[in-house]
């Protein structure tokens, strides 16, 4: 089961979304194969102010098991996180 995850950081968390952002990643590496998709989503600026992640799960409790140990919610970079399922029909131009 596929999921689009929508994360928004809190008010001035660029600082410190940078200093977590190595565990951040290593964290997701663990998962990579479970990862279709991934990303910073920007302001108008262009500076980040969230994530958006296209991820794999066999349920929402796995996701949820996931999201419980992200170093972004662990350390309060995101303040508002939305899921939704969803369902990937097309990746890097291909039909699944």
């Amino acid at each position: 089961m596929q999921f689009i995850i929508k994360a928004y950081d809190g008010a001035d968390m660029l600082e410190r979304r940078m200093a977590v952002r190595p565990r951040h990643l290593e964290h997701m590496g663990r998962v990579k194969g479970r990862v279709i998709c991934a990303g910073g989503l920007l302001d108008d600026a262009g500076r980040m102010k969230g994530s958006v992640l296209i991820m794999e799960f066999d349920s929402r409790a796995r996701l949820d098991e996931y999201l419980n140990s992200e170093p972004y919610i662990a350390e309060h970079v995101w303040e508002k996180v939305e899921v939704e399922p969803m369902n990937v029909v097309i990746v890097d131009g291909k039909k699944g």
